[in-house]
């Protein structure tokens, strides 16, 4: 998937995925995609919440063994 910016989470546990997209998604244009590259197995359930709590969208979750890729679209100011 395609992505306009990219976010390294790499070995930062929960909450600190979460609290540092949310500062990622503040500065993107509305539309723009951003990658979260990550290692806390929580983040599969927890973007999705996110997401949905804030307006935004969960594209795609890529479980790639050790590392997890998620996909966000903002759509919500």
């Amino acid at each position: 998937m395609q992505a306009d910016e990219s976010l390294d989470c790499f070995g930062l546990m929960c909450p600190m995925p979460i609290i540092k997209t949310a500062h990622a998604v503040k500065k993107m244009k509305m539309g723009q995609v951003l990658e979260i590259v990550a290692t806390d197995k929580g983040i599969k359930q927890d973007m999705p919440v996110w997401c949905k709590t804030t307006g935004n969208e969960c594209l795609a979750i890529e479980d790639q063994g050790e590392e997890i890729k998620v996909y966000v679209k903002k759509t919500k100011e």
